[in-house]
């Protein structure tokens, strides 16, 4: 079952304690799109992208099974974040931002893009995500996520986004600062009142809280424990698209809780990977092999014996 994944697509340059590289493959609908493809292909990838993005780049989508179809080019220049990271890994200054051709961009989709089953929708503008997914014709299952920044000044279309999805997948902060619970559990619960069925609340290093329907329908999934972060830009984005490519690939458009759950553990899993390079280096690298011996090892980790 295809995939759609629109989101931002750009150039980051970072720099961490260690080491600082410039010109990486950046955005999250190039994380989510690449950690994506390790499950499900094609992979539909809706975004924008500047003259001056390298070439290498988008051979490198194209060459993982992502379709490039509904990638304008564009004759400004790409989307742009440098950032700096603190010594725990946890904490990050943005140095500067270059919205560029995201500023006035409209998402079109190819006919192929429109016909999808599954749907995300990355950290982009709500406008953005509701134009993608007008465009959608055939859609029975929409992930998203967002950001602080859409919170606080496009809060309204932001609940019009959150009416029309599925899948929710939120930082702890952001969960507590879009419903005003100091609780994640009543976090959790009160994103779901606003229109999404299933929520994903990630809580970084500590692993992620799945709500489903109900009380009894709870799921607490460990992150997989690495002795060292070595760049955890697009972690999050990775997370996602771990979790959608891998519920794509089970050909079932209205999965179940259960299943949730286990896309979980693989978002959980693909996440860790690129934690261990900067931008996509190493989620480039893995193959299903490395994914499976991932989760059978964090299922050891997390598993016991009542």
């Amino acid at each position: 079952m295809s995939l759609l994944i629109s989101g931002s697509i750009g150039i980051d340059n970072i720099k961490t304690p260690t080491a600082s590289e410039d010109g990486l493959l950046g955005g999250s609908a190039s994380y989510a799109s690449l950690a994506a493809s390790l499950f499900v292909k094609p992979v539909h990838m809706v975004g924008i992208v500047g003259v001056d993005f390298p070439k290498a780049h988008l051979d490198l989508l194209t060459s993982k099974g992502i379709e490039l179809g509904s990638v304008e080019r564009s004759s400004g220049e790409s989307f742009t974040w440098s950032g700096e990271y603190h010594a725990d890994m946890n904490t990050r200054d943005t140095l500067k931002v270059g919205i560029n051709v995201l500023e006035n961009w409209l998402p079109k989709l190819s006919d192929e893009a429109a016909g999808v089953k599954f749907a995300m929708l990355g950290n982009m503008s709500p406008d953005n995500q509701l134009q993608t997914l007008s465009q959608c014709k055939s859609v029975e299952f929409v992930a998203a996520d967002t950001m602080d920044l859409w919170i606080n000044i496009a809060n309204e279309r932001l609940h019009e986004v959150m009416r029309k999805l599925d899948l929710l997948v939120i930082n702890d902060g952001e969960a507590k600062q879009f419903t005003g619970a100091n609780n994640l559990i009543e976090a959790g619960r009160r994103l779901q009142e606003k229109g999404p069925r299933y929520v994903v609340v990630k809580r970084g290093e500590h692993g992620s809280f799945l709500f489903g329907n109900g009380p009894e329908e709870f799921f607490a999934c460990s992150a997989y424990p690495l002795s060292s972060v070595f760049d955890p830009t697009g972690a999050g984005d990775s997370f996602l698209g771990g979790m959608i490519g891998w519920l794509a690939s089970q050909n079932k458009s209205q999965p179940t809780f259960e299943e949730l759950k286990v896309a979980v553990a693989h978002g959980s899993v693909v996440a860790s990977f690129t934690c261990e390079a900067f931008s996509t280096q190493r989620l480039e690298r893995v193959g299903t092999a490395d994914v499976k011996k991932r989760l059978e090892e964090l299922k050891a980790y997390t598993a016991f014996a009542a």
